[in-house]
């Protein structure tokens, strides 16, 4: 006889619920823990004819991307 699949353990963390202000500490932690990151902005040097087009239209409203 074959043995039945079984999930993770009771105790694995990747198979267990948190409740979301546990996560939003959690993550918290984290960023405080990293410190302060500088990404850069995508250049924009590779967007495609309708993306620039979305973007101008974007702008034309008076919104900023």
């Amino acid at each position: 006889m074959t043995e039945p699949v079984t999930r993770a353990s009771p105790t694995s963390t990747t198979d267990r619920a948190i409740p979301l202000a546990e996560f939003a500490a959690d993550i918290e932690r984290r960023r405080r823990e990293a410190g302060e990151l500088d990404v850069p902005r995508n250049s924009g040097t590779r967007r495609t004819l309708s993306k620039r087009a979305l973007l101008a239209a974007i702008e034309k409203a008076g919104g900023r991307w």
